[in-house]
């Protein structure tokens, strides 16, 4: 795991959170504590008729149900980033929150790391967002919590097209957050970059299967773990939802990963970190394969859990240390 932000404190010092219930979240992540439904209620109203109380006596939703994740989603959003509106059309890939916090925040940490201990905060800080999706849920994040701007991309015009909504109903968030379609199923930068662009930050949460087929087999598994029954063997409901190519790729997470850090190589020197969460353990080898194959000058992997589920953010930099110093003077320069 990278270091922990340490050193001088700086004007926008971003505080760790107090330990609570949820375990394996970040530090700083705000949701490692139990949800407030009553707070969240209060914020979302049409979230109340999805809360009930469970086989413990505390206040829950079915999280089976795609709506009642749907509309805390939308709660949460409200309650902690002050996101009014968000929506995404039915079947779209519906994230759980907390989870796409954590990857920002060890991001932050990445930052920190060659930033003097402290977490740089502010628009002049850059995140490219690959696949970023209907939901739009990491620039609303990753601008909430430190200000930074973001790029994303997508190649689905219709999700490109409920993100912007979100976006325009949020003047906050409008100036500091670019959608881009990208017009290649094939490519991952090209096309959607323009000449001499810099990102501090390059994310992305790959397509997890390598084909429908899979994707369907995970849903009914899941389904089972919720102790659920698929209500059609053909197209089981996923509670966090997802269209074809959100959910699968030409070689799943392993080949896609892998493609990336290939293309990475032809914008070596415009980006400071490349990052992309790998959710299977047995991706690994493959994605490590690519970037000894890639002669990156430094890379990490950041282990992230989420109660049972685990996860990590395999990050890699083809600048070396001095080049990375000269980046952080160069940021430094353009924000003061």
């Amino acid at each position: 795991m990278p270091k922990k932000p340490a050193g001088e404190t700086p004007a926008k010092k971003i505080p760790r959170a107090a330990a609570a219930e949820k375990t394996g979240l970040h530090p700083r992540n705000k949701h490692r504590g139990r949800y407030d439904f009553k707070q969240l209620v209060e914020c979302c109203p049409e979230l109340a008729v999805f809360v009930a109380l469970n086989a413990y006596g505390d206040a829950s939703i079915d999280f089976a149900n795609p709506d009642a994740v749907r509309a805390l989603n939308r709660a949460l959003l409200k309650q902690i980033y002050g996101v009014t509106g968000w929506d995404l059309p039915p079947q779209y890939l519906c994230p759980p929150i907390p989870g796409r916090a954590d990857y920002l925040h060890y991001l932050a940490d990445l930052l920190a790391i060659s930033n003097g201990g402290v977490v740089p905060c502010g628009e002049a800080i850059r995140v490219l967002d690959i696949g970023v999706g209907a939901n739009c849920v990491y620039p609303l994040i990753g601008h909430g919590e430190y200000g930074w701007h973001f790029v994303g991309t997508d190649i689905d015009r219709a999700a490109l097209a409920s993100a912007q909504i979100t976006v325009d109903a949020n003047s906050g968030h409008r100036d500091a957050i670019e959608l881009r379609f990208q017009p290649s199923r094939s490519a991952i930068f090209k096309g959607v970059l323009q000449a001499d662009e810099l990102f501090d930050l390059v994310m992305c949460n790959p397509p997890f299967h390598a084909s429908l087929d899979a994707a369907r087999t995970g849903s009914e598994r899941k389904w089972k773990n919720l102790g659920k029954s698929s209500p059609s063997e053909k197209e089981p409901t996923l509670n966090f939802g997802g269209q074809g190519d959100e959910l699968c790729c030409v070689g799943g997470e392993e080949g896609f990963v892998s493609r990336m850090i290939a293309e990475s190589m032809q914008i070596s020197n415009s980006c400071l970190w490349f990052t992309a969460l790998v959710s299977k353990s047995s991706s690994l080898p493959a994605v490590y394969r690519a970037l000894k194959k890639a002669d990156v000058q430094d890379s990490q992997t950041i282990e992230m859990a989420q109660g049972q589920k685990k996860s990590r953010i395999v990050a890699w930099t083809f600048l070396n240390e001095r080049q990375r110093q000269a980046w952080r003077n160069q940021r430094r320069g353009e924000s003061s």
